[in-house]
């Protein structure tokens, strides 16, 4: 029995499929990230522009094309912020649904912080002190309180790369006011945040997969540091590593940023965004310790549909 889980996010559109044996266990048969930049040019004015809408059908064209090849019996599909925020979301999941049969979920913020967490519980192991999960998305960052005991706070806050990108459209390379500006918006926006965190007292951050697999990629190419491998879920990262990495981006203009070893194409813009936001946690929290999880919503949707259903499908 396999089972499909397709994540419409603002800057890509993930799947993975998986099987299931007898037993109900699952195990990874194939996965898939596409580009699509569905908030290029109009995100904070709340429509997809007629290119990105384009780009996003055309992808899910691609990923059905995909599912068919491996006898799938069932698709959950989500779609977050750049779709659950504009005017014609529905439009695009309608277009969707009749050019593919795909019936795409639009969940809320405070949906898409809970799936994220799930995925994340799946893939680290929690202790006893509090961990803060931050997922970084194109539209919006989710942000979660947890230690092993469960889910302690989340919340979703509208200040995704793709978002913060298109707001300052900072020079290349980035300069020092603007990376003030952003930080000092980055910090109003996560005023929430704040408060709950002196309540926690957060001692570690975990970086969900998109940019944070992007940081233990270049911590491989460019300081030898370990690889992304299909076998692990949770990564360790030295923080002297990660300052290293955030100093060598933020310096750094778009053609330089084209040779950083371990950086995909589909990053090079949103990364110096990225790497400020998990600077300003860092420092805000004082966190000593960090961590990468390599699974996020599309692992959690799968979680939570196994947890609901108590069956395969």
């Amino acid at each position: 029995m396999r089972l499909a889980v397709i994540d419409c996010g603002t800057n890509t559109f993930n799947l993975l499929i998986v099987e299931f044996d007898s037993q109900k266990k699952y195990s990874k048969v194939f996965n898939s990230r596409i580009p699509v930049k569905l908030g290029q040019g109009s995100i904070n004015r709340g429509f997809i522009g007629d290119e990105p809408f384009k780009r996003g059908v055309d992808a899910m064209k691609i990923l059905k094309h995909e599912i068919s090849k491996y006898n799938v019996s069932k698709i959950l599909a989500f779609a977050t912020s750049a779709i659950r925020d504009a005017d014609n979301g529905k439009q695009f999941i309608e277009e969707v649904k009749r050019q593919t049969n795909i019936d795409v979920e639009i969940i809320n913020g405070d949906r898409e912080a809970e799936l994220i967490y799930l995925g994340n519980k799946a893939a680290v192991d929690l202790k006893d002190t509090v961990s803060l999960i931050m997922d970084i998305g194109g539209g919006s960052n989710e942000f979660i309180l947890t230690n092993n005991k469960g889910l302690l706070w989340k919340q979703s806050f509208p200040i995704g790369a793709a978002r913060m990108l298109e707001k300052f459209s900072p020079s290349d390379p980035i300069t020092l006011k603007e990376i003030a500006d952003i930080k000092e918006h980055m910090k109003t926006q996560l005023a929430p945040l704040m408060e709950a965190a002196k309540e926690f007292m957060p001692m570690e951050l975990i970086g969900s997969s998109g940019a944070f697999d992007s940081i233990v990629e270049i911590i491989h190419g460019e300081l030898n540091g370990e690889p992304i491998v299909e076998s692990k879920t949770c990564y360790d990262i030295n923080m002297n590593d990660y300052l290293h990495v955030s100093k060598l981006i933020k310096n750094s203009t778009l053609e330089e940023r084209r040779k950083i070893k371990g950086l995909v194409a589909m990053r090079f813009d949103m990364i110096v965004i990225s790497c400020l936001m998990i600077d300003v946690i860092i420092k805000a929290f004082n966190i000593p310790q960090m961590r990468v999880s390599t699974y996020s919503l599309k692992e959690g949707a799968l979680i939570d549909h196994i947890i609901k259903s108590g069956k395969i499908i």
